[in-house]
């Protein structure tokens, strides 16, 4: 009992509790249903990739691609809706379409780094570059609105299902299918394995470069999944829309109890860090604060969640060392 009222995630719903009985005095439309589901609804997408971006950092990599990644995706879908016939077999395409070239460029950047061996944070940005600089030249920067989406498409992104859209049960479906994959498949055990220790998984016969592989594949089939969600929330296509979402997404994983250098990281925190930052921003939003005290608070709160972790966690490890010491 101790250990669950000690761990990382039950501080986190804490830090989200107090943050929302605070922002129910400051506005009486915060603690509304339909104000919730905003919130979940707005940050499904950040959601969806800051799911992915979680089994990433637990191996110790990182992919800053994943905004451009998704923006891409977005605009090939968007391409390939206007060709599309106005049928329901159209939106089972669209979720063989999207994942799958999110998976091709995903694992391209698992194989430059397990294989290459460079750097992921390198692979990641020059990534970033690249597909960011051919969507702008693809798109020429023009929106794809929805008179160019056939109705089916239109319908799908405004269906709910007991009054919850469904692009967040789209978000649901994706945290606890990644859940179960890290608690109850092999590969999961692996990618929990290097996190934990890289040297010992390696001893005891794991393949590093076959679950970099993966993650990074993973990684790049959720930024085809977002890509579809993201389309359905817009209901447009904006080769400009996820500019910046990648630094969100990493952050929404960290104060979610990741450490940053790998190692350490859930689903459950991730979600909940998602819904630190969401509430956050809509939060100060109904207060009326202008649109850059937002990003200061926004980005102030970061910082200090993310400082207090690291803190904590150097403490825990030096109390670690002493024992042994002392042993």
């Amino acid at each position: 009992m101790n250990a669950i009222l000690k761990s990382k995630e039950i501080s986190i719903a804490m830090i989200v509790l107090l943050l929302c009985i605070t922002l129910t005095f400051l506005s009486p439309y915060f603690l509304t249903v339909d104000n919730l589901l905003d919130v979940l609804k707005g940050n499904a997408v950040l959601g969806i990739l800051a799911v992915g971006m979680t089994l990433v950092i637990i191996t110790g990599g990182i992919d800053v691609s994943v905004a451009a990644v998704t923006s891409a995706v977005c605009v090939i879908v968007g391409k390939v809706m206007m060709l599309m016939p106005d049928h329901p077999i159209s939106i089972l395409l669209l979720f063989l379409i999207g994942p799958f070239l999110g998976v091709c460029l995903g694992a391209l950047n698992g194989l430059l780094v397990a294989k290459v061996q460079i750097p992921a944070i390198v692979v990641t940005l020059g990534m970033m570059s690249i597909i960011n600089g051919l969507v702008l030249y693809i798109t020429n920067g023009q929106y794809l609105n929805s008179s160019s989406f056939p109705t089916v498409f239109i319908k799908f992104a405004s269906f709910e299902m007991f009054g919850i859209s469904i692009i967040i049960l789209i978000f649901i479906a994706v945290a606890l299918l990644t859940w179960y994959i890290l608690k109850y498949t092999l590969i999961g055990r692996e990618v929990l394995a290097i996190g934990g220790n890289k040297d010992s998984a390696i001893r005891v016969g794991i393949n590093f470069d076959k679950v970099q592989i993966f993650v990074f594949s993973y990684m790049g089939f959720l930024a085809g999944i977002a890509a579809i969600a993201q389309t359905a929330y817009t209901k447009a296509v904006d080769p400009n829309g996820m500019l910046g979402l990648e630094l969100m997404v990493i952050a929404a994983v960290v104060l979610g109890g990741a450490n940053i250098m790998g190692g350490r990281g859930t689903i459950l925190g991730t979600v909940l860090g998602v819904l630190l930052l969401g509430i956050v921003q809509n939060g100060l939003i109904l207060a009326k604060i202008d649109t850059f005290w937002q990003k200061v608070f926004t980005g102030l709160i970061i910082l200090l969640a993310v400082s207090y972790d690291h803190i904590q966690y150097k403490r825990s490890k030096d109390k670690l060392a002493k024992i042994e010491v002392e042993a």
